[in-house]
């Protein structure tokens, strides 16, 4: 830009010289993502202006009620990113199953998952929500025949991950594996421009994020933990803590970049009495906010073995999700251990 300012697609073109046969491809996706970020974006800023709040009378695949807005989403990703010939699939946390590219379009390299918007429940009370989205490598030729298989992929195998926030700003938080960079939308010009180059969490925080009407579902290593927090400086750790909770994802995982801070989503014994493996979606969620919060310093786990690192079983998955601040997470993993360690012997 003549101004100096650096806009979101130079910033991509740049990035994309640090990834491995990366092509024109990978920017013109990015930019189909944009594009549907800010449509969702108009919608949310807009509100009961042009009737998308309340419930829209369904559920989705996890038998969780669908907004308006959820609905909405979903269509507005689809519809961006489904002709220009950049994907071979895509799959979101509001499907059952895949979306192959339409046989009238062409199919390229990439998968895209995504939660069109997480923290859909905080929509009719005006509080933060946000698009969480993951791009990946279409493995061997899975372009002509693309099926579930292809997205069961770790999250180390994720070329890009990012999620739009809309707040009191709608902004862009990527990473390409190559550090962090956040992007304010410029109403006046439509454009996405870089104001938060080089995100990075904090080793160490005195701030938590859980919800504590669980409390009495923990296992011990996560009540342990927050029992020492509020203890506060009488207590073993000597400081005092600030506990947050929005319940919407994004808005959490954006504070953590900006001023550090551990967001935990455990598994507790009222999900292991149900047969659930966690709350939070592990292609959807988990896996992206993860190479986000790595790249940017911090480390993102289940309590027991790193996210990245897990081999998904299903495209709805639901994991445990601990991350942020590199320390705290560090010291909540130590707990899990030594808890099992103990039980084991």
């Amino acid at each position: 830009m003549q101004d100096g300012r650096i806009t979101l697609t130079q910033f991509i073109i740049e990035e994309q010289r640090h990834i491995d046969g990366a092509t024109g491809d990978f920017t013109s996706l990015l930019n189909d993502i944009v594009t549907a970020c800010k449509v969702i974006s108009n919608a949310v800023n807009h509100g009961a202006l042009v009737g998308v709040l309340g419930s829209a009378g369904s559920e989705n695949v996890q038998g969780e009620t669908q907004k308006k807005l959820d609905v909405i989403a979903n269509e507005v990703f689809l519809r961006s990113n489904e002709w220009a010939g950049h994907l071979a699939a895509m799959a979101s946390e509001e499907m059952e199953d895949v979306y192959p590219i339409p046989e009238r379009y062409p199919r390229g390299k990439y998968l895209l998952t995504f939660d069109p918007l997480d923290g859909s429940s905080n929509i009719d009370v005006n509080v933060s929500v946000g698009t969480i989205f993951s791009i990946l490598r279409c493995p061997g030729e899975c372009r002509t025949r693309p099926s579930a298989e292809a997205f069961l992929q770790p999250g180390t195998e994720q070329v890009c991950a990012g999620y739009a926030l809309y707040g009191p700003s709608t902004m862009m938080v990527l990473t390409t594996g190559n550090g962090v960079n956040g992007f304010t939308l410029d109403q006046n010009i439509g454009e996405f421009v870089l104001t938060h180059p080089n995100m990075t969490i904090p080793a160490d925080t005195r701030e938590f994020a859980i919800n504590a009407s669980n409390m009495r579902f923990w296992e011990p290593p996560v009540r342990r933990y927050v029992d020492e927090c509020l203890a506060g400086r009488e207590g073993p750790r000597g400081e005092d803590f600030n506990m947050r909770w929005i319940a919407s994802m994004v808005a959490e995982v954006h504070r953590i970049l900006t001023r550090g801070g551990i967001f935990m989503y455990p598994l507790d014994e009222k999900m292991k009495a149900a047969g659930k493996t966690g709350k939070l979606r592990l292609l959807y969620e988990a896996n992206p906010m993860g190479f986000i919060v790595e790249q940017a310093g911090g480390m993102a786990v289940t309590g027991r073995s790193r996210i990245l690192e897990l081999e998904p079983e299903g495209l709805h998955q639901r994991v445990p999700v601990i991350l942020g601040s590199r320390n705290e997470v560090q010291r909540v993993l130590d707990y899990h251990r030594e808890h099992d360690a103990t039980h084991a012997a």
